[in-house]
């Protein structure tokens, strides 16, 4: 069957919510390599953060701006733009799809993980990404990716600890399955396994089995 590559994820290229209009205008340009990379390589998206400084409005008004701006140059490029739910404001499902509908743009769409849901940290400890290290509030994960679903792309299913049967321990795979099949979702479902008890390629290979497993029973 040979092997695909459907999609780049973008971090460290500046904030496309940023205030700052020059640093705003830089982050959009910085994404615009990985979408000419992106169709070099045969990919369908890029995976893109909507994330700034300012206040709630203001991030998501300059993120959808900016996701407008890039999607518009990845039109010729037959290149999707995804954005994650993947800390900040973007861990808020409901905020994220408002992002995704005023960019206007139908090439811009939606990659939706299990885990990233944390809407508010700990006191003095910060969450990673929206993980659930450091979270005191998390959007519910499965309302979030049912949310999300009608504009996603791709899903991420992200894994940290097992039981001794081989399901997660944090997150119910079966019900995200569901979930997912109820919307005729067809895509990637990609593996990011995150935990520290097993080794990277025996995480990744747990995942993949509850991902049958739940997908089979589902």
């Amino acid at each position: 069957m040979g092997v695909k590559n459907l999609l780049i994820m973008i971090d460290d290229e500046g904030s496309l919510g940023d205030s700052n209009k020059k640093r705003r205008i830089k982050a959009i340009d910085n994404h615009k390599k990985w979408v000419e990379a992106a169709n070099y390589l045969d990919c369908d998206n890029i995976r893109v953060n909507a994330q700034g400084d300012g206040s709630e409005i203001e991030v998501a008004q300059f993120s959808s701006e900016s996701l407008s701006v890039l999607a518009e140059f990845a039109k010729p490029y037959n290149i999707d733009i995804i954005v994650e739910n993947h800390g900040g404001y973007s861990s808020n499902a409901q905020w994220l799809i408002d992002v995704i509908k005023n960019s206007g743009k139908e090439n811009v769409g939606t990659l939706p993980d299990f885990g990233n849901f944390c809407i508010k940290s700990k006191p003095n400890q910060l969450s990673d990404w929206g993980g659930l290290d450091g979270c005191a509030v998390e959007y519910d994960k499965y309302k979030g990716v049912e949310e999300m679903l009608p504009y996603a792309r791709s899903v991420s299913a992200k894994s940290l600890n097992f039981d001794k049967d081989g399901n997660s321990i944090e997150i119910d795979f079966y019900k995200m399955i569901k979930i997912i099949k109820k919307f005729g979702y067809r895509d990637c479902i990609s593996i990011e396994y995150e935990g520290t008890s097993h080794s990277e390629s025996d995480g990744i290979m747990l995942t993949k089995n509850l991902l049958k497993k739940a997908w089979d029973s589902a």
